[in-house]
């Protein structure tokens, strides 16, 4: 069965996206690349920007799903908390053109108009897990937005270390990453 036009718009954005930069890709490339009209592509996505913003959402919510597969309802709040650092360095090692690109949304102006509500969504679940571990004295009771903000940088710093390593180095690193996280969080 053919790849859905959408899909197709969507991973020839990514490719061209991370590679070209948002100014050095015009629509016209990305629809060549993808295999179909540029009013293909403008029946799917009004402007680029749309275009932009969309391809960043499935990608945070592909990110999300994957997280949430991977913890248990029974898992303990550090379980989670470790889980979802560790399957994020994961997932991205696996997805680097994703992982760049949500980088490349986030240092640039067009994170500015995806809506408050929608960003607020993507990191709801993350923001709950933390408050959480705060109520249960797991970790210090520092802003929930701050310690969102180390685990981010954490988790980009470590990919992006563990990301020149040969693959059978990497889960020292990582699991180092985290130790080290861990440790500037709790008391």
């Amino acid at each position: 069965m053919p790849m859905d036009k959408q899909q197709q718009i969507f991973d020839s954005a990514l490719k061209l996206f991370v590679e070209f930069g948002f100014h050095g890709t015009p629509t016209s490339k990305i629809a060549k690349e993808a295999g179909v009209s540029n009013g293909t592509l403008f029946h799917y996505f009004g402007t680029k920007e749309e275009l932009i913003k969309e391809l960043y959402v499935a990608v945070k919510e592909e990110l999300n799903r994957f997280l949430a597969s991977k913890i248990k309802a029974n898992d303990s709040v550090e379980i989670k908390l470790k889980k979802v650092y560790l399957y994020s360095v994961y997932w991205a090692l696996e997805h680097q053109e994703k992982f760049h690109y949500i980088q490349q949304i986030h240092f640039s102006p067009h994170i500015s108009q995806i809506s408050e509500s929608v960003l607020h969504d993507q990191v709801q679940t993350h923001l709950a897990l933390i408050d959480e571990a705060k109520a249960q004295n797991i970790i210090k009771n520092l802003p929930t937005d701050l310690v969102y903000m180390l685990a981010m940088s954490q988790i980009t710093g470590i990919y992006n270390y563990a990301a020149t390593l040969a693959v059978n180095k990497r889960k020292p690193v990582i699991d180092t990453g985290y130790s080290m996280f861990w440790d500037m969080i709790t008391e």
